[in-house]
Formats: C-alpha cells, structure tokens, sequence
C-alpha cells in the first residue's frame, strides 16, 4: 500500500490482526512511517529512502494506491515501470476513474477500484469493488477476496463506485454525527458526559447488533418499538417532520457531486 491515510491504516490494521503476511506499506513522512510498525508489515518511509515505492512494487501481485485523489496518476506513472506484468492496481480514491489510472500504466496491469470504508479496521467493513476494462474476473476476485478479510464486500460497476462512496463510504461519519447529536442531547438533559457516551453508544451498537440478529426490515423493529400513542410515536413523528429521507438525498447528492468534481480535476 502506497500512503496509508486514516482509510488505508483501517484496511492495514485490519488485515495484519487477521495474519495477513508480505504487507509493505510507504508513507513519506517518517514520523507516519514508524507509527505503522505491526507484525507482518514493512513500513518504508519515503523521506529516508526516496525510491522506496519502487522497491515495495517490486514483485508485488497486489498494489494498493492510498494516497489522495490528486495524486493518484502521477503515482501509477511513478511506479509504472517497476510493477510485475500480472500486478493488479487498486485504487480506494474517491472520483479517479479506473480509465485515467490505466493511462498512467503498462499495458498489461490491471485497475481494480475498491471504495471501503474505515470499520473495516474491527473486521466489520463495506467496501465496493469494480474492475477497470484490463480487469479479469479472476483479479476483480483477488481484490474482493482482500477485502473480504476485513468486512463484507459488494461487487458492482465502475458507475456505480462513486454512489456507493457516498453511502458505505462516507457513511460511517453519518452515523458518528448522529451519535454526537443525540449525546449532546442527553447532556443537556442533565446526564454526565460518561452516561450519556453509555447510553448513546451502547444504544447504537445494540439497535445495529439486534438488526443483525432478527433479520427483518428496521421498519418493522422501529414498529416493534413504536407503541401506540406512546413517547417513541412522539418522539418519532418529531424526527419525521425534519424530512431525513430528504435530508440524507440532499447529503449524498453533495457528496457525489463532489466525487465527479475529483474526478473532472
């Protein structure tokens, strides 16, 4: 993995507590570089050995490309050159086309685009994977099966990636806001900061864990928890009058819009 960003630390994190082996990652600062020292990954600082992409690239059936959008293509023409003719180039940036990557590249590596998102470091990820046109199934299966180690994985188009970012992606943020919100609200109800965290965190992670566990729709265990006439009806009806369904529209719409602007440049 070339720069590993709080995204790519989730994903690296995750596979080396699972045994993943032959992990090579590079970062260029050395202060980011040492604080990546885990069993099974070697981290190369860029500041202390320049060439260190090309030396990590060497040999490697998989590349992860984790630096940023704007740097994506003139990375994948940096290490061009010193990839192994069957590599497959993973990219996980927002809005960078699998076409552009393959611009900057021999002919023979293949794209994959992967979009996942950061509880992928507790095992417990969402990542989307799409093959680019040089893409075989059996490479879009090596990447699905990477990412697999860390969570649940969805197989899709390239059109599709950008609209799953804002959904699977980005989500994770969403759902940390709402948690903040709502925290905040029981402080002001008088509750401690500690027993608020209790009851905010330990709600969401039981109402997620249950949603699992029943199988059902969460309609139907919003209706379970609904009584009629009851404090949730009216709690309810409060949060139906914001308009969310709208809301989250709206919200993802801005991501997206902002995911072609990336990828206009």
């Amino acid at each position: 993995m070339l720069g590993v960003g709080s995204m790519g630390g989730a994903i690296v994190t995750g596979l080396a507590r699972r045994g993943a082996e032959s992990i090579v990652v590079t970062n260029r600062s050395a202060e980011k570089a040492d604080r990546l020292q885990l069993e099974g990954v070697e981290s190369i600082a860029l500041e202390r050995e320049p060439d260190g992409n090309a030396r990590a690239v060497s040999g490697a059936k998989l590349v992860v490309l984790g630096v940023k959008p704007a740097g994506i293509v003139d990375l994948a023409r940096e290490i061009g050159p010193h990839l192994e003719a069957d590599a497959v180039v993973v990219s996980i940036a927002a809005g960078t086309t699998a076409a552009s990557i393959e611009a900057a590249l021999p002919a023979p590596v293949a794209v994959v685009r992967a979009m996942p998102n950061t509880p992928s470091h507790v095992g417990l990820g969402v990542t989307g994977v799409a093959g680019g046109s040089r893409a075989s199934a059996a490479d879009v299966d090596l990447v699905r099966e990477l990412f697999a180690s860390v969570g649940d994985v969805i197989v899709l188009d390239e059109s599709q990636i950008d609209a799953l970012s804002t959904i699977s992606g980005s989500g994770p943020a969403y759902v940390f806001l709402l948690i903040e919100e709502l925290t905040s609200t029981a402080v002001r109800m008088g509750f401690s900061p500690e027993q608020a965290a209790t009851m905010v965190q330990g709600t969401f992670r039981g109402a997620s864990e249950l949603l699992a566990a029943e199988g059902v729709e969460p309609a139907e265990l919003r209706r379970r928890v609904t009584s009629p006439k009851g404090t949730t009806e009216r709690a309810i009806a409060v949060l139906q009058e914001a308009r969310l369904g709208e809301v989250f529209d709206r919200a993802t719409a801005a991501a997206l819009e902002r995911a072609r602007e990336l990828a206009a440049g």
